[in-house]
């Protein structure tokens, strides 16, 4: 079911954590959003910490998603709760069969989802089954007599109980899966089976703890917070609110043991995570101290960039200047792949592309913060226009790499579905790409030397790169036409010229930069 919904909404959502998460509230909407859909809070936890290790994140961001990410498990459990074992066969059955006889790829995507849906509640009904012979277990029934609720040896016993079985199979939703299909053969009290559940919620960190060995100590540390919001929330729950969190559940659901679970489930999850979202600079701190800085600990991302010239703008000014054409070098490094990769067919351009285009868009931010904090010294009216221009600059160089990830989603487009590409077509396109090239790299030598001759010839040449695209587009739709190319490679072709000629475009921007820094 997980894996049908990622392929749906995977890469939508990755992209979605990346942006919307500008402050703790947003990113932990976000956190529950993705781990309600992607059904996995480990999933999303580990995805955290991927971006936390690439600079695309910061910590305070990702401790918002994290807890978000304790809230959206609980939608697994709120739905394992409801008895549809009557029609998970038949949800089963036709969904097999739209995937078996589907050609479309979301079709068979939506398909995946329902079968795993309908699995998910066959399983339940044969857990249920397998289950009902420990009713007549006397050991068993003695075990569950024998635990004392009040007593906290046994609690804690439990807890670790959930904790050890959690990590083990690397997933809350399982172990809460069974405590639940017990509930429904009224095996286990609600009593016995929360502190089980404060366990799981520990256990599910071992996974990102797992995941973060290897990483960056930022990456580290993104873990620990996540340990450190589960075990402290347990902490808190099993001290303070454990007796109301039973009380309500049992208030709204008085006769249904599992929904009862359930319930507690998601209210001990929301209770923590209003407790501890607003401290959550506080869980930051801690992570830092377990995890300290290290003096060789810097962004490995910026070469030029150092807080301590701040205080010296012009030469801060500087520094950003040669960071700034550094980032541009990545990204005519990236577009100049992603053509070769479109030409070539080449798999491994297209990852490299792809690989680089988060370095740029973390280049990009890094130089962004340091522009920010710039503005908050001591600057002549010229170093303020100055940095307001370089930080159009830079949204027009992050720009280019934008525009050669496209072209690489192209070329990964054409290997996919093998679409050939006549001499002609890649003739054309090598031509283009060699003039959007020399007004590139151009751009970047005046960007380096200030050089306004230079920016006044990539300005003239844009014309003439403005033309080719129109000719080479109208000679391409001519050749559809006479069915001398066909769609899928036509498509390819024309997406290609036009990104091609935005990069001239964000060329010709950086050529005015020049220009206007300059004067």
């Amino acid at each position: 079911m997980a894996d049908g919904l990622q392929k749906s909404a995977g890469a939508k959502l990755k992209k979605a954590i990346e942006v919307l998460t500008t402050n703790k509230i947003i990113g932990t909407m976000m956190g529950a959003l993705v781990t309600m859909i992607i059904q996995s809070s480990s999933a999303t936890t580990v995805m955290v910490v991927g971006f936390v290790n690439a600079g695309i994140m910061s910590l305070i961001q990702a401790t918002g998603v994290i807890m978000g990410a304790n809230i959206g498990t609980t939608v697994t459990a709120q739905m394992v709760a409801l008895d549809l074992s009557k029609i998970a066969p038949a949800v089963v059955g036709i969904s097999v069969a739209i995937w078996i006889f589907s050609k479309d790829k979301r079709t068979k995507n939506m398909a995946e989802i329902f079968i795993g849906f309908g699995v998910l509640f066959l399983g339940m009904e044969f857990m249920k089954e397998s289950l009902k012979p420990l009713r007549e277990m006397e050991a068993f029934h003695d075990m569950v007599i024998s635990f004392d609720p009040n007593s906290m040896k046994a609690y804690i016993a439990a807890i670790f109980i959930g904790f050890a079985f959690t990590a083990l199979v690397q997933s809350s939703s399982a172990t809460t899966g069974i405590l639940i299909a017990m509930a429904f053969e009224g095996l286990i009290s609600l009593e016995i089976a929360l502190p089980i559940i404060f366990g799981t919620n520990i256990g599910t960190c071992v996974t990102a703890l797992l995941s973060s060995i290897g990483a960056s100590r930022t990456a580290k540390r993104a873990a620990a917070i996540h340990m450190l919001f589960n075990i402290i929330g347990t902490l808190i729950f099993v001290v303070f609110f454990r007796n109301v969190a039973i009380y309500i559940a049992k208030t709204i659901s008085p006769d249904n043991v599992a929904r009862q679970l359930a319930n507690a489930h998601t209210l001990f999850n929301i209770s923590n995570t209003l407790i501890l979202l607003p401290f959550a600079d506080y869980l930051v701190k801690l992570a830092t101290k377990i995890i300290p800085i290290h003096e060789d600990e810097k962004d490995e991302y910026v070469t030029y960039l150092d807080v301590r010239m701040l205080g010296t703008p012009s030469i801060a000014l500087g520094q950003v200047n040669k960071e700034i054409v550094g980032m541009a070098e990545m990204a005519l490094e990236n577009y100049d792949l992603s053509i070769h990769a479109v030409s070539e067919k080449n798999q491994k351009y297209i990852d490299k592309v792809f690989k680089m285009e988060e370095v740029i868009n973390v280049k990009q931010r890094s130089i962004e913060e340091y522009l920010v904090k710039l503005t908050n010294q001591s600057l002549s009216s010229l170093q303020h226009e100055k940095v307001n221009l370089m930080i159009g600059i830079i949204s027009d160089i992050e720009r280019i790499g934008d525009h050669a990830e496209n072209i690489a989603e192209l070329a990964d487009y054409r290997i996919e579905n093998n679409l050939p590409f006549s001499e002609q077509a890649v003739e054309e396109i090598m031509m283009m790409h060699q003039k959007v090239m020399k007004s590139c790299r151009q751009a970047v030598e005046a960007l380096e030397t200030s050089n306004v001759e230079l920016a006044r010839k990539i300005i003239s040449r844009e014309i003439r790169i403005d033309a080719i695209e129109k000719d080479l587009r109208a000679s391409h739709i001519e050749r559809l036409n006479k069915k001398q190319c066909s769609t899928g490679s036509g498509i390819i072709f024309l997406d290609a010229i036009s990104n091609m000629e935005r990069i001239a475009d964000h060329a010709e921007k950086i050529a005015y930069f020049v220009i206007d820094t300059t004067k």
